[in-house]
Parts: C-alpha cells; structure tokens; sequence
C-alpha cells in the first residue's frame, strides 16, 4: 500500500504548509492567493530539489482553527492544490484542519491519493468540542468513487485532549477495525511539539501486523494498515519508514539536500513523523 500511495515502500513525505487562506484573521488580502500560491510553489521547488517521494498540502495558516470547512477557504485551497500540482513529480496528499469530510472533498476534487486527519474519538479542544464524523467522510469517499484514496487517521488530536479513557493502543486497535482506518497516526500535543515515544511503541505493537509510516503537518506518527483487519499487512520493520519534511514556514528556508538529512527535517507522520507540526513515525 505505501508503494502504491507515496511512490515508495519507505517514503519520504514532505509538508508544504499554506499560509493563511481567504477568511482567516491572517490573509493578506493585499497581496491575494498569488502570493500564497508563489510562497508554496518556492517550499515545492526545494522539497522535490531534496528527493521526498510524496507531499501533502496543509491549510497550517488558518488559525483560529476550524472543525468545519469554510465555503472560501476550501475553495481557496483547492484552487491552488490544482494550480500548484501542475509542477509536482511525486505523488501528493491534502489536510484540511480539521475538517474529515472535508478533506476528502479536496483530495477528491484534486486528484489526490491520500489524505490525513482526525476521523474517530471525541476531545475536548482549543475549538470546544471535537466530534469528527469517521462515517461521513468514508461513505463520500466511496460515494465519489475514490475508495482508493488512503486516509491517515490521527488517533490522538493535537490542542486536545481525548474524553475516551481508552488506553491509545486500544483507540488504535479500535479504529482499525470499526473505522476501516488505511494508516494509524500518533500525535504530539501540538504542533512543533514531539510525539511520546511511549505511546508510539505501545501503539506499533498493538498494531502490529500494520505497516507503519509517517504522517504530515502535525505533530504525529503512524501505521499503516491494508485492510479493515489488522492482521491483513504485514509488520513494519524497526528502520527508516514513512517521514515527512516540513515546509520552511515551520523550518527554516533552506533547501533539502537529500534523505541523509532527515534527522534535521522530518518530523513524525505515519506512526511516526509529522513535519510541519509535530509528528512521529514509527520505523
């Protein structure tokens, strides 16, 4: 499923963060989408310069955050996902935060091949409280026929915290089998902020026969999973797996040359590294 997904059985998954979108406190109505557009096209040229293997699009910038997708915000982003994919030569992926449903709506209206976000679990927030609709953003999935289009789930929301006293190993299991998750993510408590290794471990060993990777933009790691059993993939090896690189809004403006640098770019995504916020991936 990575290969397939991300171009590469170990991939590397860069962030690139957009700044604030039209109906943000931050846009800069003055300068327009040009300029977001321009700023995300100079993070996609050093990226892919660096040799990632997949990107995922964030709307980083729109804070206050969302629960629920803003009609000029999600067209903001999908019209420059399209304009900037023009010049990608690896696959890609979106996040809208945080907003499932969402999500899916631009990764299908893109063309693109996975996506990540918080879809089960319910948390007490930064937002108020934070009920995602798993359901919802599955059956558009398939109703707009794109069930090939992955999606990461977060299992533990970053600004948040979980009102399930379940252990994260067992929301993990959990999700996997009653949400038909594709990949297992592990947070941070916020962006820029890391992963608990703790919980990591616990959760790759409960999702074990999973294969894990990294997530994008966010202060996560994750596993992914083939199908709604979690005995379907097999096991993740304990070396480099899915990473991420984060754009220059949550980094310096540097380029990145190639993956040796990993250690000072990537951040948890996949059950393990979320660059852009702070994420982990398991390896």
């Amino acid at each position: 499923m990575l290969k397939d997904t991300f171009g590469a059985a170990k991939p590397i998954i860069a962030m690139a963060h957009f700044p604030p979108l039209p109906g943000s406190p931050g846009y800069d109505g003055k300068r327009g989408m040009s300029a977001v557009i321009d700023w995300v096209a100079a993070d996609l040229a050093r990226l892919q310069a660096g040799g990632i293997d997949a990107v995922m699009f964030g709307n980083e910038g729109d804070r206050p955050y969302l629960l629920k997708a803003t009609p000029e915000s999600l067209a903001a982003m999908a019209t420059a996902v399209g304009i900037l994919k023009r010049d990608l030569k690896v696959p890609f992926g979106v996040n809208y935060l945080w907003d499932p449903v969402a999500t899916v709506a631009l990764g299908v209206a893109t063309g693109a091949r996975f996506g990540r976000e918080i879809l089960t679990g319910v948390y007490a927030s930064d937002m108020g409280l934070w009920a995602p609709d798993c359901a919802a953003a599955l059956r558009l999935r398939h109703d707009l026929g794109r069930d090939d289009f992955k999606l990461l789930f977060n299992i533990n929301a970053e600004f948040a915290a979980p009102l399930d006293t379940r252990p994260i190993e067992k929301r993990a299991t959990s999700a996997v089998f009653s949400s038909l998750a594709d990949v297992i993510c592990v947070s941070g408590p916020m962006t820029g902020q890391a992963v608990d290794n703790a919980e990591l471990a616990r959760v790759k060993k409960a999702v074990k026969d999973t294969r894990c990777s990294p997530t994008p933009a966010s202060t996560s790691r994750t596993c992914g999973t083939s199908s709604a059993s979690p005995t379907a993939a097999s096991s993740a090896p304990t070396s480099r797996s899915t990473q991420h690189l984060e754009s220059r809004r949550w980094r310096p403006r540097e380029a990145v040359h190639g993956r040796r640098r990993q250690a000072a770019l990537i951040m948890p995504l996949l059950l393990g590294l979320d660059i852009g916020t702070t994420s982990t991936i398991a390896f």
